[in-house]
């Protein structure tokens, strides 16, 4: 045989073994009964079909282009109050000798309600519209098409943005400017700003093929562990708290502090960390006296009207009231968590279990791309049932994917302790992408129990972690280092002992409201103020009173609406109170088949003038710019997370394989070679690895071998073997498919399977459907590989059909 005879076999042959290997992968069950999936199962499940995964950025071999145009982030925050306006500039400048389109993923708070975008090119300004979402994306690709300078400003989730600047010639430099506005948290006497600096890799199973466009963001590039970011970073903060400050404090970024007087404080980051865009910048103050900003804003508006209420809740409860508890910790051991946040998680559950009191119960579930109990159901807080917990979490290393929602089901099935009150307690990054779906879950389930959840690292998904907590009326918080550990353990503990507030209610008694959000008040176990936005009509007269129950007995606190000042200054309330509404029917409560909620959001979004899942803005400069030829699309790479590892990056351990692609505008396909003598995967472009690599020596010994990325389209058995059990049968038999191997170059192909498990446990049936191009010999290797396999002596038989695209 030819050597390109010999090349196009090895070819087809490696496709096999990838295909028997996803399939496998993609059949592994969630969870294995009381145990953790094993080492190499769970790093196989890792590197399944998840197509909208991250990668790890290698820079193109072309050297007119620019793969970094981002170039400055520059943040302006005015806090007045409780009440932040924040400014944030981004700079892109193209410094190859092609025009580009910059495209940037970067995070945003949850509470942020962006309200305005601006595009700078030299003189020019264009102030961008508000406009539908796929209104504004069809703008935007006209005006890149026709090759004029547009910008795009989406929400792919509302703590994610995406940045597209299209047209950017050599040289150019494009400022683009956005505008948002937030409530300021308090919480146990302190107030707390954070402004966040990337969005952390997110682990996701949904093939690209069924993915939305608003998905696609996931697939980013990725920085390994330890490089900084390419781009500066600069910050400036004032306060103006209207009220003597005690004590001001950055945990995240050396700064400098200037006091102008006692109320009024500017900061700014110090030029040392001009490139620390990895970790989340917080900002913490106290006010003289611990106190916390409580009373009524109000703003009269030209067609409506807003106010905003802050109620601080009792303090005290009385111990001798509190029932029985039951305690359930759900810990994410996934790959991301890996070293320093497992290490906190370890840190928060040993001081967590070891202060529950005798009379309550406890259970831990630990969770990646399976998950693992402590017990069948919830123990005795005793040493000896603490000394296992703790035993079971420092053995955790960190690997694999992070199932969560297969996690939560597995927690709210464990036996109901009669006469206890069930609190959930979740540590995680939050770095997955079902989010709506978590939501969903615990909404459908309220009244059950109370979720606590602990964001763990320097720039976690906080729409996750707030979205887990209010959702589920409990509390978020987030832990950045673990120096944080212990304490944020012991405020925790002492939040959960007893709700400050129960039974709540509002009365509002000769004031005029509506629109009121939320529409009531959970339980409140915090010290921190109870929030409430709405509209008001006539004149601004009246009481709003708080009734609920304490500790101590019945609770009771008005505000005489009458005292408080009608504002201008307070303009921001309009956004405020759309943000909150679109937070209440959009971020945490939609149900994920039910789209009656979009009118309402994108009406809002298009009303108040802010960006939403459903609204963009856009902005379009007229004058052509781009004549002869496309510019080439570049995603601006993002860095990993201070602390976080490469294994969240497509990594399940120490020993799997990184999927690490290589970004070439030219090449429509990815390709992916194991470096040699290396566990990891190195992306690489045809350019790059050259186009003549079919027929080589090296590529005869299997040293250029190609690691394609198959995703699973569809996956059935039906019959006597349950398809939990057959999954898990296929995913043992891997081992019989390891002769197969693959080398460059190969194009995407889809590949079905049908067998039948017989009575006896053998395969009979077997079809194989293949292009048409296929060598038989890769045909006849299916074929032998899968004849191999046996499954357990049935009553009956049990049809198998898997299907798979290779790419």
């Amino acid at each position: 045989m030819s050597t390109i005879g010999n090349a196009s076999t090895k070819i087809w042959l490696g496709a096999l073994l990838v295909i028997s290997i996803m399939v496998a992968i993609f059949l592994v069950p969630v969870s294995w009964g009381d145990s953790m999936v094993p080492d190499a199962l769970a790093e196989a499940t890792d590197i399944s079909g998840r197509s909208l995964s991250p990668y790890f950025f290698v820079k193109s071999d072309d050297p007119e282009l620019d793969q970094m145009p981002l170039k400055t982030t520059r943040v302006d925050v005015n806090i007045a109050g409780v009440i932040a306006d924040v400014k944030v500039v981004q700079i892109y400048k193209n410094e190859g000798l092609k025009p580009i389109e910059a495209v940037y993923v970067f995070p945003a708070s949850t509470k942020a309600s962006v309200y305005g975008m601006k595009m700078t090119i030299g003189e020019r300004t264009i102030t961008a519209e508000i406009r539908r979402r796929e209104d504004a994306r069809r703008m935007y690709e006209k005006a890149k098409e026709e090759g004029e300078n547009a910008s795009l400003l989406e929400q792919q989730r509302p703590n994610v943005f995406q940045m597209n600047v299209a047209n950017i010639l050599p040289g150019d430099e494009v400022k683009t400017e956005l505008h948002y506005t937030e409530l300021i948290d308090a919480i146990d006497g302190r107030y707390e700003f954070f402004f966040p600096t990337v969005v952390g890799p997110r682990y996701s199973s949904q093939a690209a093929e069924t993915a939305s466009s608003s998905a696609r963001w996931i697939e980013n590039p990725y920085l390994h562990r330890g490089k900084l970011p390419f781009h500066k970073l600069e910050i400036a903060v004032q306060v103006s708290s209207g009220m003597p400050i005690r004590t001001m404090t950055c945990f995240s970024h050396r700064t400098d502090i200037q006091y102008l007087d006692t109320s009024t404080a500017k900061v700014i980051l110090a030029p040392s960390e001009s490139f620390s865009a990895n970790r989340d910048f917080i900002l913490s103050y106290r006010l003289a006296g611990d106190q916390i900003e409580t009373g009524l804003l109000l703003y009269r508006g030209d067609d409506e009207n807003y106010f905003l209420l802050m109620l601080q809740p009792p303090k005290d409860f009385h111990e001798s009231e509190i029932p029985p508890r039951e305690y359930i910790f759900v810990v994410d051991v996934s790959g991301s968590m890996h070293g320093y946040p497992l290490d906190v998680s370890k840190e928060l559950l040993r001081n967590l279990v070891s202060s529950l009191r005798p009379v309550d119960l406890f259970n831990v579930l630990l969770f990646s791309g399976g998950s693992r109990l402590l017990a069948p159901e919830s123990v005795a807080a005793n040493q000896q049932n603490i000394r296992k917990a703790i035993d079971l979490i420092d053995s955790q290393k960190g690997g694999g994917g992070t199932e969560l929602l297969p996690a939560l089901e597995r927690a709210f099935n464990l036996p109901v302790q009669k006469g206890f009150s069930r609190i959930f307690v979740i540590a995680t990054d939050g770095y997955v992408t079902i989010e709506a779906e978590a939501f969903d879950f615990i909404r459908s389930r309220l009244g059950e129990s109370n979720f606590f959840t602990f964001g763990i690292g320097t720039s976690v998904n906080r729409y996750l972690i707030e979205g887990l907590a209010r959702t589920g009326a409990g509390e978020p918080f987030v832990v950045v280092n673990p120096q944080e550990a212990t304490a944020k353990a012991e405020k925790f503990r002492r939040y959960v002992q007893s709700p400050l507030l129960t039974q709540n209610k509002l009365v509002f008694s000769g004031f005029s409201v509506f629109d009121v959000e939320p529409a009531s008040i959970p339980d409140v176990f915090a010290d921190r103020p109870i929030v409430v936005f709405g509209k008001w009509r006539g004149e601004p007269k009246g009481k709003i009173s708080l009734h609920g129950t304490s500790g101590k007995g019945g609770f009771h606190k008005s505000v005489d609406v009458s005292s408080a000042k009608v504002s201008s200054s307070n303009s921001a309330l309009r956004y405020l109170w759309a943000r909150a509404r679109i937070a209440q029917i959009d971020d945490y409560g939609r149900l994920s088949r039910d789209l009656k909620h979009i009118p309402e959001v994108t009406e809002l979004g298009l009303k108040y003038n802010l960006l939403t899942a459903y609204t963009s803005f856009v902005a379009v400069d007229t004058m052509v710019r781009v004549i002869d030829g496309k510019s080439v699309t570049i995603k601006q790479p993002l860095p990993l997370p201070e602390g976080v590892s490469d294994y969240a990056v497509g990594q399940s351990g120490p020993i799997s394989a990184a999927r690490s692609m290589a970004y070439h505008p030219a090449s429509a396909l990815p390709l992916y070679v194991r470096e040699s003598g290396s566990n990891s995967i190195k992306g690489e472009t045809e350019a790059s690895l050259g186009k003549n690599t079919m027929g080589t020596k090296g590529n005869e010994t299997g040293s250029g071998a190609v690691h394609l990325h198959p995703r699973l389209v569809k996956a059935t058995a039906s019959g006597v073997l349950s398809e939990v059990t057959l999954r898990r049968l296929v995913a043992e038999k891997l081992s019989q498919l390891t002769g197969c191997k693959a080398v460059l170059p190969i194009q995407p192909f889809k590949i079905k399977v049908k067998f039948t498990a017989v009575e006896s446990g053998a395969v009979d049936d077997l079809h194989i459907d293949a292009p048409a191009h296929t060598p038989h010999e890769i045909n006849r290797c299916i074929e032998e590989a899968i004849r191999k396999w046996s499954f357990p002596a049935a009553a009956g038989r049990t049809m198998v059909m898997i299907t798979i695209v290779i790419g």
